[in-house]
């Protein structure tokens, strides 16, 4: 816990103070920082004085031009930041004044990252440059507490009875199934067969979804239709970077999304197995707050669906 006595100089730091700093640097003179600060060299001396006097410390050493201390670099970043901040604030301030949420936090499934996301995302941003973004990848029981929690305010899941609890509103985007890949490091990489027999996999290392997750409830009643109902993963996890990087350096099969699994396969990251049967997942679609009233996840939804709608592989067009 940071003492009280160690931060009495930033609460004397006046945004002049840092608004003075970084121009000097730019600057690389007291001449010419005045000059950009419209201010006299004398008063220009006195706001790095008194930036001084605060730290405790030289910012600066003097010649020519100016070069930064150890803890004038140290100071520096904290301009950046701190200016960095203001600005990116009024800019969002002024998208509140006008009736625009100013920040959007979305949630999404591998499914929703892989299919349509990231290019209603482009297009939206593209239209409304105001609106930063946050961006989270979670299985949709954690979304779904991030959005009661007004954390996130639209999520991208699947449609199942969960999106259909009071004060949600959702919409369906598309229809997904499940589907089992591989990478290099599988005996099936190179394989032609045209078709793999899910009960010839039953002495495979499998790569599953957590059990709390749809996709790994709807695997576990095909295994269970199938026969196979106690074959245990060898590895579990959420996160698609883990699955990337295990799929092609073990002899591994995972268990994917088949949106997100036709977007790697295209990238040449992994190969999706031809399977015997078909595992279904269900409908994907974003679900949001019925009280949310914001503009911003309105328009973000209105893309949603319309790059949804647009392209069944393709997930988008090209254009805006």
């Amino acid at each position: 816990m940071i003492k009280t006595d160690q931060m009495a100089w930033a609460r004397r730091l006046k945004i002049r103070h840092l608004e003075s700093f970084l121009v000097l640097d730019e600057a690389g003179t007291l001449t010419e920082a005045a000059a950009r600060m419209h201010m006299t060299q004398s008063a220009m001396s006195h706001w790095l004085a008194d930036l001084e006097e605060l730290v405790g410390m030289p910012l600066i050493t003097r010649g020519r031009r100016i070069q930064l201390t150890p803890a004038g670099v140290l100071v520096k970043r904290l301009a950046i930041g701190v200016l960095g901040d203001i600005s990116r604030t009024h800019k969002e301030l002024g998208a509140v004044a006008q009736g625009l949420a100013a920040r959007l936090q979305i949630g999404s499934v591998w499914a929703g990252v892989a299919h349509v996301v990231p290019r209603a995302l482009s297009v939206f941003q593209m239209r409304h440059p105001h609106i930063s973004v946050y961006m989270s990848e979670s299985p949709f029981t954690d979304l779904l507490e991030g959005l009661a929690n007004k954390e996130l305010d639209v999520v991208v899941g699947s449609l199942d009875a969960r999106a259909y609890r009071d004060r949600l509103e959702h919409r369906e985007l598309f229809e997904d199934n499940i589907c089992l890949v591989v990478g290099k490091g599988s005996r099936f990489w190179h394989s032609q067969e045209a078709v793999v027999h899910l009960a010839d996999l039953q002495a495979e290392n499998w790569i599953m979804p957590p059990k709390d997750t749809l996709s790994r409830m709807q695997l576990d009643a095909v295994l269970l239709d199938n026969g196979f109902p106690w074959l245990v993963p060898k590895v579990e996890t959420a996160a698609i970077t883990t699955l990337q990087a295990l799929v092609h350096t073990g002899n591994y099969v995972g268990v994917c999304s088949e949106a997100m699994a036709r977007y790697q396969a295209s990238l040449g990251n992994m190969k999706i197995l031809p399977l015997d049967v078909q595992i279904r997942f269900g409908p994907v679609g974003v679900v949001w707050n019925a009280d949310n009233n914001s503009e911003a996840v309105r328009l973000f939804v209105e893309h949603l669906t319309e790059c949804a709608r647009a392209r069944v592989d393709l997930m988008c067009p090209e254009g805006p």
